[in-house]
């Protein structure tokens, strides 16, 4: 099997004598390694002595006390709910290809692993990619380490590692195809590096970019008798989508810098919970007016939580310090670069459309797709249910701007249209 330099470390640290391990830990190595059309995680897991009890406890799914042969092959399969790999944002499936599990006296004197190995399958294509991969299993006695292959096919150009402060979550950038690019480096960081960081985020953060869409796509329209109804004035629209965006900036700026100093602090996954929620409100919205003439407020609130969603980035990068605080402003204007890039290239399309018949069509597809992928997310987020939402929002996002191209020259279309009816009136 191929292995990089830096791979060696984690094959030190499992072969090392058994004094070498911390007794109160679970040490879970995982070897990520990137091919044209898969990637695979070889993972060793290794208990300490003083956890072994409970890493058994886990495996006995009947609770007799002891760990029969079906209950150690059915243990890959709880390891691998508890990972998460992503690929430019789209959650990958993952499928055991292996395992060895010994039996459990073998791990008594702190030497015995547990091996298994999972593969997902990769969209075909070419260009910058950047595989994620989270592990949480077994947290609290956790201790993870993970690094990447070197990769055997030329056309796989290994480029940045970036890793949280325990490892728990790993970030690999990488190109297919075309020349090669920087060598494989291993957590930069500085103004430059995450402000392309916060403009990955923000572009790979689907869910963020929606519900600004979904609260944007009501504004140039006026709200009588609890329904939209025809087009505000163009002063007023465009005055409204700036409120709109410079409360949600205001408000995501003031709690990343307050969570990104370590000031506020909240759980990662009630934020995600909230930032479905988030969206589901200006979908609604952009169906039926909940709050007309209020959405710069609304923005401002929940961009309160996207903030707290943003910082916890920053947190799994594991800054602390000055190196935190000088980051954070290039963090953070990166994600408003992306933002001003995503409303510049729609707002003259809603407010042409916006006055014609064709815009309640895209207002209401639009408020119904944001609705579908809220609840998808908020299942997935606060129940563990599984969706292919991530894949088909991340499918849609991936043509962004080809979609915005479209929509732009339909606008456009529309455009001689609304100057002959308006000569007709005159």
């Amino acid at each position: 099997m191929r292995r990089g330099a830096a791979a060696l470390a984690i094959l030190v640290a499992l072969t090392a004598p058994a004094g070498a391990h911390a007794l109160d830990e679970y040490l879970q190595a995982v070897l990520v390694g990137v091919e044209k059309d898969r990637a695979t995680l070889s993972m060793r897991l290794v208990p300490g002595v003083a956890v072994l009890p409970e890493v058994l406890r886990g495996m006995d799914g009947n609770k007799d006390g002891t760990i029969s042969p079906a209950e150690r092959q059915a243990y890959p399969a709880l390891v691998r709910g508890d990972l998460e790999l992503r690929l430019n944002g789209q959650r990958l499936p993952l499928r055991l290809i292996s395992s060895d599990i010994p039996p459990p006296d073998d791990f008594k004197d702190g030497l015995g692993q547990m091996r298994m190995e999972f593969r997902a399958d990769l969209p075909p294509g070419a260009g910058q990619r950047r595989l994620v991969l989270k592990n949480r299993h077994r947290s609290r006695i956790g201790a993870y380490l993970v690094n990447s292959l070197a990769a055997a096919d030329p056309q796989i150009h290994l480029q940045t590692q970036r890793r949280n402060a325990d490892q728990s979550v790993y970030q690999l950038d990488y190109r297919q195809g075309g020349s090669k690019s920087a060598p494989l480096a291993t957590d930069g960081n500085g103004f430059g590096s995450m402000f392309r960081l916060g403009m990955h985020h923000i572009a790979e953060g689907a869910d963020h970019l929606l519900f600004l869409l979904a609260l944007l796509l009501p504004a140039p329209l006026q709200a009588r008798r609890g329904r939209w109804r025809g087009a505000a004035g163009l002063q007023g629209s465009v005055l409204r989508i700036v409120g709109v965006v410079t409360a949600f900036t205001l408000g995501h700026s003031l709690t990343l810098g307050l969570a990104g100093m370590g000031l506020v602090r909240v759980p990662g996954n009630p934020v995600e919970v909230l930032i479905a929620v988030s969206i589901l409100f200006s979908a609604i919205h952009a169906l039926r007016p909940l709050f007309p003439g209020r959405e710069a407020v609304i923005a401002g609130f929940f961009g309160l939580i996207h903030g707290l969603a943003f910082a916890n980035v920053l947190d799994r990068l594991g800054l602390s310090g000055w190196e935190r605080a000088t980051n954070l402003l290039g963090f953070n204007l990166g994600i408003e670069a992306v933002q001003l890039l995503v409303i510049a290239a729609t707002l003259p399309s809603l407010l042409l459309l916006s006055r014609t018949r064709a815009y309640r069509l895209l207002r209401i597809g639009g408020g119904l797709f944001a609705v579908l992928a809220a609840l998808a997310w908020i299942a997935e987020r606060s129940l563990g249910i599984e969706t292919p939402v991530d894949l088909v929002v991340g499918g849609v996002a991936a043509r962004a701007p080809l979609l915005a191209a479209i929509l732009f020259l339909v606008s456009l279309a529309c455009w001689p249209l609304l100057r002959g009816a308006a000569q007709l009136k005159t």
